[in-house]
């Protein structure tokens, strides 16, 4: 009897079975809570990709526009009606307003890991929530809190049979515009508003560019100019100078902000000359007139030259000098008054004399009727060249050299406009923040060395209360930051 109780107890037949039964609880509990895992993960998922759509539908509305955020907003509602959530706890759900938190924000910290709770506030307490459509530049979408029944049954062991979840997501708007002619210039009013008051009317004040020459020291003023990095990386002059003259330079700038190009850059008149009909050096093959072809209306008050392939002009001698006039500069140039240190005008020209000149007696009632008593130049450019069979004095109207002409907006130079004084601008390579985009209308071929000026006038600016013509340039994308 006691051999056959040691043999039972030496006996390890089925022990296996034993801590197969012991571990087994703790096996599906483990295959439990890896399916509650994975189902979280699946739910955290596609609520993320939700928030994402989310942002990027309200972002793509905040243009800056007095009704951004009424839009913004729709764009969510309407994207919550046409989804359903089937993960939570309440089953197939379809989603509403109150399934999110929507909030504004004018900018958001440097750091992604500082973050950031659904009212728009840091965890260092810095709020950056705004309800200003005119100010808000990314939507934050916090998904609140979803919670989902749990398979593995936490109530045994003191837990919750549920887990809750949220996501948040921040998009912005990005404004860029294309195709744009690397170039700067400062803001030669007080303000951007100054400016854009200034643009309401049909008069255009001209402004006088001088491109600062004082080297990477010089602080840039009202009515400086300079140059732009391009997004390729820094060209030589001759491909800046290119870029000025061919009709779709490959340049994107965005208006959150621009690099100034370093480095003491040669005056670019040839390449904007081009626009004139001018070729520097009888061309010499540099430009290829095909692809930096002459505005429609080249008038600018010179004698052509025509020598084979050798598009130049010169200024008319003193026999030649009542026949061919310019658009002229605004008045108060010649006799001094203009403001902001001289460098703008106030809108008043030669009208009468410049159309005396080069349209003898022809009537200006169709001129006035178009561009007003007191006509931009640019409008009246226009008229020109939309009037073909108009009487012209001894300078023609269209290009004589290069016959491969464009539209209009062909003698438009775009430049982002920069407060120089505010953000101390001294050289290159500087990142600054754009006012706004501009047009400036070139009213006469730009100088060469050692002055480099450039007289014209701004037509549109690319905020709202501009004209608008600028939009064909612009390229508005909304992109995850968040």
């Amino acid at each position: 009897m006691l051999g056959t109780i040691r043999e039972f107890w030496r006996d390890q037949r089925g022990i296996a079975m034993v801590f197969a039964a012991m571990l087994l609880p703790v096996i599906i509990g483990l295959a439990l809570l890896a399916i509650d895992m994975s189902r979280a993960g699946g739910l955290h998922n596609d609520m993320q990709k939700g928030a994402d759509a989310y942002a990027l539908a309200a972002a793509a509305e905040l243009d800056g526009n007095t009704d951004a955020i009424t839009r913004a907003n729709s764009a969510i509602t309407n994207l919550l009606k046409t989804n359903r959530t089937l993960f939570s706890t309440s089953g197939s759900h379809t989603l509403v307003p109150a399934d999110l938190t929507v909030t504004y924000l004018y900018n958001i910290p440097a750091n992604d890991t500082i973050t950031l709770s659904p009212a728009g506030v840091d965890s260092n307490g810095v709020d950056w929530s705004t309800t200003d459509p005119k100010l808000a530049k990314f939507a934050e979408i916090t998904v609140n809190s979803t919670a989902f029944a749990t398979i593995f049954p936490a109530s045994f062991v003191g837990g919750s049979n549920g887990m809750n979840l949220t996501t948040q997501a921040v998009a912005g708007f990005t404004n860029a515009l294309c195709q744009f002619t690397p170039m700067f210039i400062c803001n030669p009013y007080t303000s951007l508003g100054a400016l854009q008051t200034a643009l309401t009317g049909t008069t255009k004040p001209m402004i006088w560019l001088k491109e600062q020459t004082g080297g990477n020291t010089a602080q840039y003023g009202p009515g400086n100019y300079g140059f732009l990095s391009s997004p390729e990386g820094d060209k030589s002059t001759q491909t800046l100078t290119e870029m000025f003259a061919v009709t779709n330079p490959p340049a994107c700038y965005s208006q959150t902000g621009v690099t100034t190009r370093p480095g003491n850059i040669p005056p670019v008149n040839d390449g904007i000359n081009t626009r004139f009909d001018i070729y520097p050096n009888g061309n010499s093959g540099k430009l290829i007139p095909a692809d930096a072809p002459p505005a429609p209306n080249v008038r600018k008050g010179m004698v052509v030259k025509n020598n084979g392939n050798s598009c130049s002009y010169d200024l008319p001698n003193s026999g030649q000098a009542n026949n061919y006039k310019a658009l002229p500069r605004d008045n108060c140039f010649y006799s001094g008054g203009c403001t902001q240190a001289g460098v703008l005008g106030n809108g008043s020209w030669d009208f009468s004399g410049y159309w005396s000149v080069n349209h003898g007696n022809a009537s200006t009632s169709g001129v006035v009727t178009a561009c007003g008593a007191n006509p931009s130049r640019y409008c009246v450019y226009k008229y020109e060249i939309d009037n073909p069979t108009l009487k012209s004095g001894q300078e023609k109207t269209p290009p004589q050299c290069n016959s491969t002409t464009q539209s209009a907006d062909r003698r438009l130079l775009y430049v982002a406009i920069i407060d120089c004084v505010a953000n101390t601008v001294q050289g290159g390579s500087q990142n600054l923040p754009v006012q706004a985009f501009a047009s400036v209308f070139v009213t006469e071929p730009a100088g060469g060395p050692p002055n480099a000026d450039i007289y014209g006038e701004i037509q549109d600016i690319s905020t709202t209360v501009g004209l608008g013509t600028l939009k064909k340039l612009q390229r508005n994308e909304a992109q995850l930051y968040r």
